[in-house]
């Protein structure tokens, strides 16, 4: 009788604690769920922001990332001790000599480019005739190929309207940059000591275990929690600091990298007299910041108009490949060894963010897509949250 009641007894328990486990496991799954489902709506949400604000949100990425481009110039202007308000007019006349020049250049090259537009489609109709023709191609539209009867199809008073539009709307993103730049330069030394002091503090006094510190700083679930609350914020201020020096160095090695690509095709090209060089470089300069795609975008232009200029295929070929080997040694060798092999992106990732931010800015989306999600990409690199670092990895090339 006692050992049946004892039996009872052991059942009880047993099936109470696995009643318990179950509903804890039940429980545990519930709040993932909730977590996944709570992160979901929140990444929505914030695109959706994105996208209706972009007017004001691209201006301000752009300015930030200036910003970041021209902290060692600047700092080195603030250890000359010139006074911040004159740093930031010193910023501000080099950005618009640059900007002027470069949009004085590309309008001079489209301007003459239209003039002799009537011969470059004479010689391009030719090429692409005889091409048909040797070819034993029999499509009415490449035997009697016309680029002159393509162009009258288009709607002049649309596209004008259109390229009228875009240049207000140029010409407010541009004073909106400037306006943020200037702003960004002077707080943004203000908004990281905030922070600083926000989570730094000298007279930091030790705490007891029972303080719970976030697992997400480089270096905490790794040996424990921190003996005191100064051990602790030293570990976050390292962190936030390599990430900006991280951020930095990115943008300044990509601009650079591009500047240096864009510049040797300009030159090459000029050395081979293809028409045009300096504005097939910038091509070279602002297409590259979207991998693969920009790339394959940028040497069609030049080899095009090699073509064009001796209608010979094999002058266009070497064309295309000075183009196609400069990039290469420049964003392929020269790009990973200066930045590091940790930045290297998954192709896919890469195309969808071409994709995601495409969709949501439109061609600045895609031109800004690489950088945003490479910054992005080190801030999360710097975490050692199990979650986090499977982000990463999908993220990662390797």
């Amino acid at each position: 009788m006692k050992v049946s009641f004892r039996i009872c007894i052991f059942r009880f328990i047993f099936i109470s604690k696995l009643q318990a486990a179950m509903e804890n496991d039940k429980k545990t799954t519930t709040d993932k769920s909730v977590k996944i489902f709570i992160s979901a709506i929140g990444i929505i949400v914030i695109a959706a922001t994105l996208k209706e604000l972009q007017s004001i949100v691209i201006p301000f990425v752009i300015a930030y990332i200036l910003h970041f481009a021209l902290t060692p110039f600047n700092t080195w202007l603030s250890n000359k001790k010139i006074p911040l308000a004159i740093v930031i007019v010193v910023d501000l006349v080099l950005m618009i000599a640059i900007s002027a020049g470069v949009s004085q250049l590309i309008v001079g090259s489209l301007m003459t480019l239209s003039a002799d537009y009537e011969q470059y489609a004479t010689k391009l109709n030719t090429i692409v005739r005889s091409t048909a023709q040797s070819l034993r191609i029999r499509d009415p539209f490449f035997a009697s190929f016309s680029l002159q009867r393509i162009v009258a199809r288009i709607d002049y008073k649309a596209l004008a309207g259109g390229a009228f539009s875009s240049i207000f709307d140029v010409t407010g993103m541009a004073l909106l940059i400037i306006f943020f730049f200037a702003f960004i330069v002077g707080g943004h030394h203000a908004i990281y000591s905030a922070f600083k002091r926000r989570f730094s503090s000298k007279n930091a006094s030790p705490v007891d275990d029972h303080t719970h510190y976030p697992e997400s700083i480089e270096g905490t679930a790794e040996i424990g929690k921190p003996k005191d609350k100064t051990t602790y914020t030293v570990k976050l201020e390292n962190t936030v600091k390599e990430i900006t020096d991280q951020i930095q160095k990115y943008i300044i090695t990509k601009l650079l990298v591009n500047l240096a690509a864009g510049i040797v095709v300009a030159v090459a090209l000029w050395l081979l007299n293809v028409d045009y060089a300096a504005l097939w470089g910038i091509f070279v300069f602002f297409f590259n910041f979207v991998p693969t795609i920009g790339a394959a975008v940028a040497f069609v232009f030049p080899a095009l108009m090699a073509l064009i200029q001796t209608g010979s295929w094999g002058f266009a070929g070497l064309t295309a490949g000075i183009v196609v080997l400069v990039q290469t040694i420049a964003f392929n060798f020269l790009e990973p060894m200066l930045i590091g092999r940790r930045l290297d992106m998954n192709p896919i990732v890469i195309l969808l963010s071409v994709l995601i931010w495409g969709y949501l800015w439109g061609i600045l989306g895609m031109l800004l897509a690489v950088p945003l999600t490479a910054i992005i990409k080190i801030m999360l690199s710097n975490s050692v949250d199990p979650n986090v670092k499977f982000i990463v990895d999908l993220m990662n090339q390797d």
